[in-house]
């Protein structure tokens, strides 16, 4: 009997919490409403503005890819100035993949024009803007190539390993890890070359080019 009593007195107390704020609940159940609504309608338009802008972005690439080869032609310069104008107008405070493909046409121009400084800037922006897409490690692994072309031998040391240790998969990672070794015997750091070829040895084992070409590296060192 005690029992049935503790469950009434129980269903009576909610009863009566739910009868005295009755209006209070009705208000948050409102906006717990409003708000759901209103994720579903934000998440909607997300999708939309994604795929608005990925087919942009493939307009772009069209246009990119009929003038990639030409773009030290003098006879190009102005479509190609036209070219690298939409791409930053287009990528400029986006993120997410269209934005990340964008900066990284527009890093391959200016790779191809051997503008490295140019090439890192924006290859630093590819970076970022698709870090969350397979683009973030592979622009990483880029801007790290046109640091070293300019000298700056430490910083493309830390983008390569920002590369390696990316959240997604990076199938040039072993690649990755060879040149850091091959960037350390430039600095006389032989120790740290030494290392990084180990690594090479130890996490990329089924990959036999690499395997080779780490344990040729340290057997010249040593």
């Amino acid at each position: 009997m005690q029992n049935e009593n503790e469950k009434q007195s129980f269903g009576e107390m909610i009863n009566n919490f739910s009868q005295k704020n009755r209006k209070g609940l009705i208000i948050f159940s409102s906006a717990i409403f409003i708000i759901l609504a209103g994720l579903i309608v934000f998440l909607s338009l997300q999708d939309v503005f994604n795929k608005k802008a990925i087919a942009k972005v493939e307009e772009i690439n069209v246009r990119f890819q009929e003038l990639r080869y030409f773009t030290n032609d003098i006879n190009y310069t102005a479509e190609i100035q036209t070219l690298l104008s939409d791409i930053e107008a287009f990528a400029k405070n986006k993120s997410g993949y269209a934005a990340g493909k964008a900066w990284s046409m527009a890093a391959q121009i200016y790779s191809s024009r051997n503008e490295w400084q140019k090439a890192e800037e924006t290859w630093l922006k590819a970076a970022k803007a698709g870090d969350k897409t397979y683009l973030g490690p592979i622009s990483l692994f880029n801007a790290a190539a046109a640091a070293e072309e300019q000298g700056k031998i430490e910083l493309a040391i830390e983008l390569l390993q920002k590369s390696i240790d990316h959240k997604f998969e990076f199938p040039a990672a072993p690649r990755a890890q060879f040149s850091i070794g091959r960037l350390y015997e430039q600095l006389g750091n032989y120790p740290a070359a030494i290392e990084s070829y180990r690594t090479v040895m130890i996490n990329w084992q089924n990959v036999p080019v690499w395997q080779y070409l780490a344990r040729s590296r340290i057997i010249a060192i040593e």
